[in-house]
């Protein structure tokens, strides 16, 4: 049987990158929507749109089964929420997850927003710190494959920061992948120290990184729709991912508009373009 190496070379890398700019793009136009009152399917009509003007199609409903363009997950929903015309309430956490496919090539990316209520900062608080160290694993991973020689150094890296930040759990039943003419490719990658090395990190690795965090326990279920993951103790959870492209001179956040110079900053790593 055939199998398609995990690298990827030069060429497809610059391949991917319209795929990561419409990913960005979209998720970018969704975020700005997001105030109370607004809802899932609104913001699902947005990012088709916007993928459609860049010339892909939505990822997401490649997916057998699955027919909405994001995953849109709520306070104690931690990924593959379906979109739905249900107000988002004042202080919700909310967290969304979108790709694209241009010209057969895959972006896959996700945030988490909480929803402004100036009447529970203390609610606010503990879910924008929730978010926070979501994001800063998030970018402390992507900034140890920059120096990585094993894939597995970027869990190491992830729950050590988590770790750090305090009281928060890392879901261990979902993970990371590669990606590239699907969405979902090899390698997993994980987001916790794990026995295994996992593959050389070299030029033409393209994986994207997704921390799944909660504030209690990591046990989670489906819930009936049989999509939607959700906490078991109601916990709130939060969710960040980009798609990450390492090549001949360094790496490159394919779903951040900067390449991941921001993010990448304070940890004193420099994102390169693909050339």
């Amino acid at each position: 049987m055939f199998r398609r190496s995990i690298y990827k070379s030069a060429q497809e890398l610059r391949a991917m990158r319209p795929a990561g700019a419409a990913t960005a793009a979209a998720l970018a136009e969704v975020r700005a929507l997001i105030a109370p009152g607004a809802n899932g399917l609104e913001l699902d009509a947005a990012a088709e749109r916007v993928i459609s003007r860049l010339g892909g199609r939505s990822n997401f409903q490649l997916e057998p089964g699955y027919r909405h363009t994001l995953c849109v997950s709520v306070d104690d929903d931690v990924v593959h929420g379906i979109p739905t015309d249900r107000p988002f309430r004042p202080g919700s956490i909310v967290s969304v997850d979108g790709g694209a496919e241009v010209d057969g090539w895959n972006g896959d990316a996700a945030f988490t927003v909480v929803v402004p209520d100036p009447t529970r900062p203390e609610v606010v608080a503990a879910r924008t710190r929730l978010s926070e160290v979501t994001e800063g694993s998030l970018w402390c991973g992507i900034a140890a494959l920059a120096g990585a020689r094993r894939l597995n150094e970027v869990g190491d890296a992830i729950e050590e920061y988590i770790e750090d930040a305090g009281e928060y759990g890392i879901l261990t039943d979902y993970v990371g992948h590669g990606i590239g003419r699907s969405m979902h490719e090899e390698p997993p990658v994980f987001n916790y120290r794990v026995d295994r090395r996992g593959p050389a990190v070299r030029p033409g690795l393209v994986v994207a990184i997704e921390p799944m965090v909660v504030a209690g326990s990591i046990e989670t279920f489906v819930r009936d729709d049989g999509w939607t993951v959700t906490t078991s103790d109601g916990a709130d959870s939060a969710h960040w991912e980009h798609s990450v492209a390492v090549h001949a001179d360094g790496i490159w956040v394919l779903t951040a508009n900067d390449g991941g110079a921001a993010g990448l900053a304070p940890f004193g790593v420099v994102p390169v373009p693909i050339a």
